[in-house]
C-alpha cells in the first residue's frame, strides 16, 4: 500500500476495491477488471479498470466511483481526467480506479502492461448484473445516452 492509514476505520484494499466495483457497475460501467498488484509494485494493492461507451458515460461512472467512495468514507488521494471524459484515474491508495472510454482503455493496454499481474474473480452478482447488462445494450457508441 502506497499511502498511510488514516486512522479511520480500515477496510481492506479487496473490500475497498469491490465497493468500489459496485459504484461503477451501477452506472453500467462495461468490462471490468480487477487486477492484484499485491508483491509486483508498492503502488497500490490493486488496479480496478472498466470502460464507459462514451465520454459522457465515463464522466458518469467516475462520478458515481467518487460519490461512493466518499459515503463509504474511502479517503481520495487523487482523481485525475473527470472532465474529458477519455481516462479518468482516481487513486485511493491501495486501489486506484481506471474509467476508459472504450477506445482509449484499448490504445493503453493496461491490461497487457499488467499480464503478469493475476485478475481477482469479481463477485458472482456483478457478474451477472454484466451479463445481463451485455444482453440489453445495442452494440453501438452512444454518445447521446443520458445516464
Amino acid at each position: 500500500m502506497s499511502h498511510p492509514p488514516t486512522g479511520a476505520e480500515e477496510t481492506s484494499s479487496r473490500e475497498k476495491a469491490e465497493i468500489l466495483l459496485r459504484a461503477a457497475v451501477a452506472k453500467k460501467a462495461m468490462n471490468p477488471v480487477l487486477i492484484d498488484l499485491k508483491g509486483l509494485t508498492s503502488l497500490t494493492d490493486y488496479f480496478l479498470i472498466v470502460s464507459a461507451r462514451s465520454t459522457r458515460h465515463a464522466r458518469a461512472v467516475a462520478e458515481s466511483v467518487l460519490l461512493d467512495a466518499k459515503k463509504h468514507k474511502i479517503q481520495r488521494y487523487s482523481a485525475e481526467g473527470i472532465d474529458q471524459g477519455t481516462w479518468a484515474l482516481l487513486d485511493y491508495g491501495d486501489v486506484v480506479v481506471h474509467v476508459f472510454h472504450t477506445p482509449v482503455r484499448e490504445f493503453y493496454d493496461l491490461e497487457g502492461l499488467w499480464a503478469e499481474a493475476p485478475r481477482e474473480p469479481l463477485p458472482a452478482d456483478i457478474m451477472k448484473e454484466m451479463k445481463e447488462l451485455e444482453a440489453k445494450q445495442p452494440d453501438i457508441d452512444d454518445e447521446t445516452d443520458e445516464f
